[in-house]
């Protein structure tokens, strides 16, 4: 009988487990309501949007992922890492600030000063550079909000630098004329924080909890005394028994509050910088589908959009994993990854030439993406209607280091002379031809496979403006250049003339049945990519 009644309450209790990860959140919008106007927080009104021209034109953007997280240069997810005993970050936390039971990452925030970031400086050698556009983070999965939040009182302005962080990049983006973009990543907290809960299950310290579990009654006589930690870590929570991006398969589900606080933070940052790109880093939308935050979010932020652009919508979101119907809602964001063949609507890779995080392992090893790669990168996703946004990680002091700086001139002389084959162009019939095409190239769950095939001399990527077609070479040509899909039986046009970007050499070449053959030039104009502009008829 016992086993029965325990069978039925376990039934009972997965119904109701079910019934309630089920459940859509319905945020509350009293505090910070949705602008009316042309789009309303679902995906069948937001499937009106239209990619604006100006992103489809500019193709290059370059990333300041920078918070807290950068203090320890430990890189990316250190806020986790230090709470997983045993981990890398976890022995290094121990060793250089302490016992997490003791210091938390609290405790890197308030060592976070920023002491020598200059924004005007850095945006204005990343428009140098060749950015069009400029992104900033605004808050991260460790939850400090980076500018004065009105709803987080764990923000930049009172704890850590005590500087307004966003408000100076969108000065400095705003005075280089650059759109300002700015990245959500806080949604995810209640999760990634989940290891802070814990505590050691060896040595001196078995059993005592990690500092995830403190309360504001616990500060008083620190440095934090008036805060509550639980702002912060969002902890006051059952743990999850799986850890999934998309809130399923044993996630916990994050509370009504929380929901609430996370649609306000964003909203302020929304009304406050009117940002001209918003980066969520979120399987479609913060959120979804277990609540409505997300589509409010982006229903408001096209609505106000629009009003601060004399009735059009200039507004680009970015959301990954998307299904091909919410690819017509917003713009599709590959992390560290690039799709193997060309898109019908504009999309994004997001990269980094190092860790998310800064990392100094990855400098004092030379281990960062060079130049060349970069330049492949880019040429790579723009035949394929793609955008690049770049990383380049910032150190805690608000700073880069003289590698990143080495790398980021050599791309300046590179978009120098070959520009005009990046910006304001369009994918070409085809987007390329070479052994890199016929390699296999996996492409699982939208990501992470970025470099896994190798570029070579061999590869040629194509891209147009008007008649101009733009035939870039990704190498230094061995010998003479053979481009089959310009064969005349191919018909994909007649060839009137060509010759190198950088260079005044006149080029010799012929258009025959089976390709378009040109004589290696004598004058090669750089040793990353040469690019070939060819006018057809």
């Amino acid at each position: 009988m016992r086993s029965t009644i325990l069978s039925i309450c376990l039934v009972l209790l997965s119904f109701l487990t079910s019934a309630q990860d089920n459940k859509t959140i319905v945020v509350n919008t009293e505090k910070e309501p949705i602008a009316s106007g042309k789009f309303e927080a679902t995906w069948q009104s937001l499937s009106q949007y239209k990619v604006p021209d100006w992103f489809c034109n500019a193709k290059f953007g370059i990333w300041a992922h920078w918070g807290p997280q950068c203090q320890p240069e430990e890189g990316d997810w250190y806020a986790r890492g230090m709470y997983e005993e045993g981990s890398d970050y976890y022995k290094w936390h121990v060793q250089n600030y302490g016992h997490p039971s003791k210091v938390g990452f609290k405790e890197v925030i308030h060592d976070w000063k920023a002491q020598n970031w200059d924004p005007e400086k850095l945006v204005a050698l990343y428009k140098r550079v060749g950015a069009q556009y400029f992104f900033a983070m605004a808050n991260h999965h460790d939850n400090l909000d980076l500018w004065n939040s009105k709803y987080q009182e764990w923000n930049s302005v009172r704890v850590g630098p005590q500087k307004d962080i966003i408000a100076g990049w969108a000065a400095a983006a705003k005075n280089q004329g650059l759109p300002f973009g700015l990245s959500v990543h806080a949604s995810h907290a209640w999760m990634f924080y989940e290891p802070a809960q814990k505590a050691d299950t060896i040595g001196k310290f078995k059993g005592v909890s990690y500092d995830g579990n403190l309360t504001k009654d616990d500060g008083k006589g620190t440095w934090w005394d008036g805060l509550d930690p639980q702002e912060l870590y969002a902890q006051n929570h059952p743990l999850s028994t799986a850890f999934n991006w998309e809130w399923s398969n044993g996630c916990s589900i994050p509370s009504q509050s929380y929901c609430d606080k996370f649609y306000n933070r964003t909203m302020d940052l929304i009304n406050k910088f009117n940002p001209d790109l918003i980066y969520f880093d979120d399987t479609a939308l913060p959120l979804y589908p277990i609540s409505d935050a997300g589509l409010k979010l982006a229903a408001h932020y096209y609505n106000h959009n629009m009003v601060t652009h004399n009735g059009k919508l200039e507004a680009v979101i970015f959301g990954k994993k998307l299904t091909d119907e919410q690819k017509k809602c917003i713009v599709w964001d590959v992390e560290s990854g690039v799709p193997d063949k060309a898109q019908n609507l504009a999309w994004q890779t997001c990269s980094c030439i190092g860790s998310w995080h800064y990392k100094r392992e990855l400098y004092e090893k030379g281990e960062y993406k060079s130049a060349t790669t970069v330049i492949h990168m880019l040429v790579d996703i723009v035949s394929k209607n793609g955008n690049l946004l770049l990383s380049v990680p910032v150190r805690g002091d608000g700073t880069i280091d003289e590698k990143e700086i080495a790398i980021l001139e050599d791309v300046a002389a590179w978009m120098d002379i070959n520009k005009e084959s990046i910006f304001d162009t369009r994918p070409w019939k085809i987007f390329g031809e070479g052994p890199a095409i016929d390699n296999v190239n996996p492409f699982e769950k939208d990501e992470f496979n970025a470099g896994k095939v190798k570029f070579s001399d061999k590869d040629v990527r194509y891209n147009q403006k008007g008649n101009t077609l733009y035939a870039t070479i990704l190498g230094v040509p061995t010998g003479d250049v053979s481009l089959k899909l310009l064969g005349k039986k191919n018909k994909t046009g007649k060839v009137k003339n060509v010759e190198v970007l950088g260079s005044t050499e006149k080029i010799t070449w012929k258009q025959d049945s089976d390709s378009l053959v040109i004589i290696k030039p004598k004058i090669i104009p750089n040793n990353i990519a040469i690019v070939f502009k060819i006018i057809q008829e």
